[in-house]
């Protein structure tokens, strides 16, 4: 018997286009493309939801807490400044040698700041019946008053002298006042600033609310400065005894420079966070969106190749002879 000739396979790939021979009509495969071409992939770098009227309201919020923050900062650097310049004053001015007043002021109603605590010498007498007290004045965590004592010059105008602080008794009134010098004396002195009138407060009698120059020369009545007054300066014996002296100022600049840092991170960090904050949305939006592309796209199972019934068929006869 004639050996029957084994029909050809066709090939498990068969090219795009292909007319495919036997029964029937030509079938024509074609190549589908990856699965999900057809959407589109989410965009990782698109920051197009910061024109998004909300994200324009934080940038605005950032901005005015930047320079709010900024203003701060310049604020403790300007305190931190005049601090330094304090203690300048005081490295200057506090230790050096006395000046005649008339030297330092020449014009009574004047008075440099870069003048405080710069040491002034007195010739004259103290006008006792014109001595007041001013109120509300602390010392080592007391409570009492500063004894303020016009001096006469030699030249008849009038300098106020604070000769020191003292407690106050049990009624909260001024206990016992130590007479001044009486007669001619010198006395030296360290120039400060006139405090000026607080408004609410009122002197009464004897009783002032601050140093206020010019209140305390319409009650003299005599030409006076107006613009500075004198801390007595106390020494030996004279310090330990009431009225007592003031502290020597304390060469601080304060914790203002760590507070001004401190304010300009702050604005820093507001631009910081809201960089972070953005790149967090962008990230949840391109995880949200690639989540809703593969939610909408399932894949597609392979299709298998038909095969050929008859062929197989006559591979079985021929295969069991």
């Amino acid at each position: 018997m004639a050996r029957v000739r084994r029909a050809r396979r066709l090939p498990a790939r068969v090219p795009r286009g292909a007319v495919v021979p036997g029964r029937g009509r030509g079938i024509r495969r074609h190549r589908r493309g990856p699965i999900g071409c057809r959407g589109r992939r989410p965009a990782v770098n698109d920051w197009r939801f910061l024109l998004h009227r909300r994200w324009a309201g934080y940038l605005v919020l950032t901005i005015i807490f930047a320079i709010v923050s900024s203003a701060l900062g310049t604020w403790q650097l300007n305190r931190r400044a005049e601090a330094l310049a304090e203690v300048a004053r005081i490295d200057a001015n506090y230790d050096a040698e006395a000046v005649p007043v008339a030297e330092a002021l020449p014009d009574p109603a004047s008075f440099d700041i870069d003048q405080r605590w710069q040491v002034v010498s007195l010739s004259g007498e103290y006008l006792v019946d014109e001595e007041v007290v001013v109120r509300n004045r602390p010392f080592e965590g007391s409570s009492g008053f500063q004894v303020v004592t016009p001096f006469r010059l030699d030249d008849g105008t009038v300098f106020m002298i604070d000769r020191g602080w003292i407690a106050q008794n049990s009624a909260g009134r001024p206990s016992d006042v130590p007479a001044p010098p009486a007669g001619h004396v010198e006395v030296e002195a360290r120039l400060k600033a006139g405090e000026g009138r607080i408004e609410g407060r009122t002197s009464t009698g004897v009783e002032f609310a601050t140093i206020d120059l010019e209140e305390l020369s319409e009650r003299v009545g005599e030409p006076s400065y107006t613009a500075a007054y004198g801390v007595l300066v106390q020494s030996g014996a004279d310090a330990d005894e009431p009225p007592l002296a003031a502290a020597r100022p304390e060469r601080d600049e304060g914790p203002h420079l760590s507070y001004a840092l401190q304010w300009f991170v702050f604005a820093l960090m507001a631009f910081i966070g809201l960089a972070w904050a953005a790149n967090q949305e962008r990230k949840a939006i391109a995880e949200a969106s690639g989540s809703m592309d593969a939610s909408t796209r399932a894949p597609r199972k392979p299709r298998q190749p038909k095969r050929d019934v008859d062929a197989d068929l006559e591979d079985g006869v021929l295969d069991r002879r």
